[in-house]
């Protein structure tokens, strides 16, 4: 195993998020983790990238627990992209993924290589970010968090606010990222698509996971297709 998460609680207060969710990430897999809104699944993500420290259970990853300091949480290895995009929209698309390669010492490697995969980034290299289409601006975000050579990368919510077309274009990268080796931890609310690409899935429903299989086998669970995936595949 690579990634495990055993036991998992996190309170914002009184609201309890996450509720003893135990689930592993394997080597060289997409898992996508489904819900509607407040389903915790945002809170899951950033306890795991270290930005939340849980009130319970532990994250461990190779077998050594990891603590909640997003630094240390980066040099193991493990890379969030976040919802929102969250780029720096007044530097350059080349300055925001100099940035992201701040633990690289081969940071020039892996800018060429970042635009060999996102060809459009290249072209808009001396632009600024902020004047991008979101889906650029997620493919720069993407392209961001791949700056620090993850083994494993977490990404919350990728498709959000993109038209159709672009999330095809996302989803697609989501794959040939998973066949360069990376594993890849995927939230989505668009659970369609998500499960399209998933070799595992989980479904989180008000902090706790309530149904998990391979994502076949969740896209055919008639309960999953009645709550999650409606004519538009959004809910």
């Amino acid at each position: 195993m690579m990634l495990k998460v055993e036991n998992l609680s996190f309170s914002y207060g009184k609201i309890q998020a996450i509720r003893d969710v135990s689930f592993t990430l394997e080597k060289g897999t997409i898992m996508s983790i489904v819900g509607a809104n407040g389903a915790g699944k945002s809170s899951l993500m950033k306890c795991i990238a270290g930005l939340l420290k849980p009130a319970r259970g532990t994250i461990s990853y190779h077998g050594t627990r990891l603590e909640p300091a997003p630094y240390k949480v980066v040099e193991q290895g493990i890379c969030l992209v976040p919802e929102g995009r969250w780029i720096f929209p007044n530097l350059t698309v080349e300055e925001n993924l100099l940035l992201g390669g701040y633990t690289n010492r081969h940071r020039e490697t892996s800018v060429k290589r970042a635009y060999e995969m996102f060809p459009r980034l290249d072209e808009r290299k001396k632009q600024r970010a902020g004047t991008m289409s979101g889906g650029e601006q997620q493919m720069l975000a993407i392209a961001r968090g791949l700056m620090s050579n993850p083994q494993v990368i977490l990404l919350d919510e990728p498709s959000l606010g993109l038209a159709p077309l672009i999330v095809n274009d996302i989803m697609s990268i989501i794959q040939n990222i998973n066949r360069e080796g990376i594993s890849v931890l995927l939230v989505e609310q668009n659970a369609r698509k998500a499960l399209s690409i998933a070799h595992q899935a989980c479904v989180l429903e008000q902090g706790r996971i309530v149904k998990s299989g391979t994502g076949a086998e969740l896209a055919a669970d008639e309960s999953i297709v009645a709550s999650y995936l409606g004519k538009s595949g959004r809910k």
